[in-house]
């Protein structure tokens, strides 16, 4: 599994969604929360929506659009409107580097 940095710890606030930009068009949201860090693909799977701009509770994020949360766990939806999961990714502290792994391995 290949990792790319993504920013460093110190710019995470709690519960405060963090939109990265990778290469590709891929946008993920990093969210610091309950002592862990979590990477979740940004796009609500319920419409065209950045989940970074959402609100985050309980390991949840919620689309602010139209109120769908996803587990920041699994991506799986908690309810409608949204009945797809979002793609999640590893993610791997070192020192003070937040490191996310987007890649598949064979």
């Amino acid at each position: 599994m290949s990792y790319v940095r993504v920013c460093s710890l110190n710019e995470l606030g709690e519960d405060s969604p963090k939109r990265v930009e990778l290469g590709g068009g891929l946008a993920i949201s990093i969210v610091r929360t309950a002592g862990e860090v979590f990477a979740i693909n940004d796009i609500c799977s319920h419409a065209n929506v950045s989940l970074s701009e959402g609100e985050v509770e309980d390991c949840r994020i919620e689309c602010w659009l139209h109120g769908s949360a996803f587990d920041l766990r699994t991506g799986k939806p908690s309810g409608l409107p949204a009945t797809r999961p979002v793609p999640v990714y590893p993610v791997k502290i070192e020192g003070d580097d937040v490191l996310v792994s987007v890649t598949q391995e064979s």
